[in-house]
């Protein structure tokens, strides 16, 4: 059986170039980290099929459906497995050295509510996730691109937002957080030009961090550093 950490975490179409949100930069697994990548991705894993995919079968039972894009080692699903049991949790990361600690951590806490992609959110969802099928989508603190050239490669653009939108139950919640002044603007005002979304804060308000999510180890040292940290909530309307 091929390694999962040697499959690309995205598909190669000949003659064309995108622009993606991040740069593979795999580093080195450990030991445990690979093993849990053979051991444990049976049980918690989800292999791209490029098909809508039934995640109710895929958990085995039905319960709101949360994806968290972007979960870097695993810290907030984590948590929210432990804390949110009543919820089907499904975690999207390119980076195999995180899903493998990802998955050391599920196997570790012994959660049965969680599962992984180790591929790209973009295509997961265009092809894999059910237009208003998501209860929740969760994007905390994703890669700023904060050098102004660079900014064409952030996640949160126009094209992204509405198709997260589309994938929202009517009702479904869209949640951000992000530690850049300057991205907490531009999520502002992208998400607030999206008609299908409403921002729980009223027009470009922020809300106070929700029990929900968890203030991370890097989040915490910001702070401490005289850092902002910015909360955006919005609802899918319509």
């Amino acid at each position: 059986m091929e390694p999962k950490t040697l499959k690309k975490p995205f598909t190669e179409v000949p003659g064309q170039r995108q622009v993606r949100s991040f740069v593979l930069r795999q580093g080195r697994l450990t030991q445990g980290q690979e093993r849990a990548l053979e051991d444990q991705w049976p049980r918690f894993g989800l292999d791209y099929a490029s098909a809508v995919r039934d995640f109710d079968a895929a958990f085995g039972r039905s319960a709101p459906l949360v994806l968290e894009i972007g979960f870097g080692n695993g810290e907030q699903l984590l948590f929210a497995a432990q804390n949110e049991p009543e919820k089907n949790l499904v975690g999207l990361e390119v980076h195999a050295p995180g899903v493998g600690r990802l998955l050391q951590g599920a196997a570790e806490l012994g959660v049965t509510n969680l599962k992984a992609y180790c591929h790209d959110a973009v295509e997961v969802l265009h092809h894999e996730v059910a237009d208003a099928s998501v209860d929740e989508l969760r994007i905390y603190f994703p890669d700023p691109w904060h050098k102004k050239r660079h900014h064409k490669r952030r996640l949160v653009q126009p094209e992204f937002v509405a198709l997260l939108a589309r994938k929202l139950k009517p009702g479904g919640l869209l949640h951000l957080a992000t530690d850049w002044e300057d991205y907490a603007r531009q999520m502002l005002e992208v998400c607030g030009a999206e008609p299908a979304l409403r921002n729980r804060a009223g027009v470009g308000g922020t809300i106070e961090r929700p029990q929900w999510r968890r203030q991370t180890h890097f989040e915490t040292r910001g702070l401490k550093l005289g850092h902002g940290v910015w909360d955006l909530l919005f609802e899918r309307i319509g």
